[in-house]
């Protein structure tokens, strides 16, 4: 996507530099800063403190991660331990995991001096995959959209909802729930986003509302309250959110809130939508609220937040009285049930393990 007059990804290899280089989306939206990570140290600073973040880049990132190391230090003890390092760094994200045991696997019968090109090339491809993927989301999920608008009166938009930022930010290019927006408006369907802000780290606050700005995509910021309200009188068409692990039967995780949308959005008949690249499956797990480890970050980020004062500083403040802690589950996770369908890189299909097998029988575990 576009910044500017700039085609960006999120995370490329900057070939003039030799560096591997990323947005760091930590300042967005009231700074654009592009940072280099060189050592396997930067890669894991980069993850665990959120300068990138969203599944799939995250998993992207891990491989890059690996591919520098192996530039370094091609060893089975440097192999070894760069999993483990980096797989610590967010739990939850099941592409991590996906991309270090790809990495893996490649890397492990290789004789030492063939390591570090490999794991470039395969970092490379990782990359590329993820931008077919999350583009065919919007492929399929366009169909969604025209069939909603089709049954419009003339010069009326599909309202539509999303929670935290599942956008190109969150994955190397695209997006998972903003790319059937990006189609849409492509192909020429007004539509209007309603854009939760995501408490605590304000995701959608920062980023997604930063994203429909910059491809003027009509939107609004809602608190995360709002969207009950908003379903309720009949100004939402449909919610699309994406998902950092879905489990074999369909239970979705994704950041804290979702459970809160899909129950709302369950009783008033809209339809839940949530978009996802296969990596993101984890065919290991079958009941989302017992097996999958959700992230407890610092309370700080509950506590604090960031904003730029009048003066154009951005600084960050304290909003609660001195003393008081904060709990801070990153995640939650949403029961197939409550989901009208999975929107893959296949194409949409039901949120339950038939639906799964059937989308994907060459990834199914039995």
């Amino acid at each position: 996507m576009k910044v500017g007059d700039k085609h960006y990804r999120s995370i490329w290899f900057d070939e003039p530099s030799g560096q591997v280089q990323i947005i760091e989306q930590r300042w967005l939206p009231h700074e654009f800063r592009v940072v280099d990570l060189k050592t396997r140290d930067d890669f894991v600073v980069a993850i665990r403190d959120m300068w990138v973040r969203g599944a799939p880049l995250i998993g992207a990132t891990a491989a890059y991660g690996v591919a520098v190391q192996m530039a370094l230090d091609p060893s089975d003890k440097s192999l070894a331990e760069t999993w483990d390092i980096l797989h610590e760094t967010r739990p939850t994200a099941i592409n991590l995991r996906w991309a270090l045991d790809e990495m893996n696997a490649l890397l492990k019968p290789l004789p030492e001096g063939e390591r570090a090109a490999a794991a470039m090339k395969r970092a490379h491809e990782i990359a590329d995959e993820d931008v077919e993927c999350n583009r065919m989301i919007g492929v399929h999920g366009l169909e969604i959209i025209r069939e909603i608008a089709a049954k419009k009166k003339p010069g009326e938009v599909v309202n539509i909802l999303t929670h935290c930022n599942a956008g190109w930010l969150a994955t190397v290019d695209w997006g998972t729930a903003t790319s059937p927006m990006y189609h849409a408006v492509q192909d020429g369907i007004p539509i209007h986003v309603w854009v939760d802000e995501t408490r605590p780290r304000n995701q959608g606050a920062l980023l997604t509302a930063w994203e429909m700005n910059s491809h003027g995509i009509p939107h609004h910021l809602i608190v995360d309250n709002a969207g009950g309200h908003l379903m309720q009188h009949g100004q939402v068409d449909l919610v699309i959110v994406g998902t950092d692990r879905t489990t074999a039967h369909g239970d979705v995780c994704n950041k804290i809130g979702t459970y809160l949308k899909a129950l709302a959005a369950k009783d008033n008949n809209v339809p839940f939508y949530v978009a996802l690249p296969s990596p993101t499956i984890d065919w290991t797990v079958k009941d989302g609220v017992a097996e999958i480890p959700i992230e407890e970050r610092t309370d700080t980020e509950v506590t604090h937040v960031q904003g730029k004062l009048a003066d154009g500083t951005v600084t960050e403040v304290q909003i609660s009285p001195d003393g008081t802690p904060g709990g801070n589950p990153a995640f939650d996770v949403t029961p197939r049930r409550l989901v009208t369908g999975l929107i893959t890189e296949r194409g949409v299909c039901e949120a339950s393990p038939e639906g799964l097998a059937a989308m994907f029988p060459d990834r199914v575990q039995t």
